[in-house]
């Protein structure tokens, strides 16, 4: 009996596969984010991926930029600019989406991802802004279901309206989700890499599996 609880724990842990950041905004998630990615990085672990970052001018907020783990940036939205001649408008509160400049910045990280299993992708993050994106819904969903990668990302706390696609990752069973506050922040980095190494687990193996599967074929 013993053995088949062992072996009960273990699936159930070998089944966790993503990591979720939530809390709210302010909270420290990017940062907490990029601390985390530093150490896998460190330990030999590919991180690919985004964050978001905030655009000030003289201390006020005028928007947000994407900038991937390479250095690359682009506008994801600005306050109060129209949107260009003969496109649709995507606005949330004061700021416009520049929908355009976070599709063809993001879009590719997906596509060029590595397929060598045992990384991480970095969706930093999944908001009311980048959801105006159907096709950076499906690449999300494509890779939640895949057995390349592992993610690590972040997730508004919920208010309002909820969004379909967060809440489908929440729902997930293997998913991880961490609430992000001021007072755990400091402390969450070593519980998320170790959280993050046991989903590389999953992933590296399912790669191994499907490796054997082909050759054995």
């Amino acid at each position: 009996m013993r053995g088949a609880h062992a072996g009960s724990a273990t699936a159930a842990a070998a089944m966790l596969k993503h990591v979720f950041l939530t809390g709210s905004p302010g909270v420290g998630k990017t940062t907490l984010v990029q601390k985390v990615c530093e150490s896998m990085a460190s330990g030999g672990v590919s991180v690919q991926g985004f964050y978001t970052e905030e655009l000030r001018e003289r201390g006020r907020r005028v928007g947000f930029d994407v900038v991937t783990l390479t250095g690359e940036r682009g506008a994801l939205s600005r306050v109060g600019n129209e949107a260009p001649a003969g496109r649709r408008e995507y606005r949330v509160g004061q700021y416009v989406v520049d929908l355009s400049s976070f599709e063809n910045l993001v879009l590719p990280l997906f596509r060029n991802m590595g397929g060598g299993g045992g990384s991480v992708f970095v969706i930093d993050e999944i908001g009311k802004m980048e959801l105006f994106s159907q096709a950076f819904i499906r690449a999300v969903r494509q890779t939640l279901d895949s057995s390349t990668c592992s993610i690590l990302g972040t997730i508004p706390v919920p208010k309002g309206k909820p969004l379909g696609l967060v809440e489908e990752i929440r729902a997930r069973k293997d998913v991880k989700v961490f609430m992000v506050t001021r007072e755990n922040r400091d402390a969450l980095t070593d519980e998320i890499v170790s959280a993050l190494k046991e989903c590389l687990k999953y992933t590296t193996g399912a790669r191994t599996v499907g490796a054997h599967r082909d050759l054995s074929g």
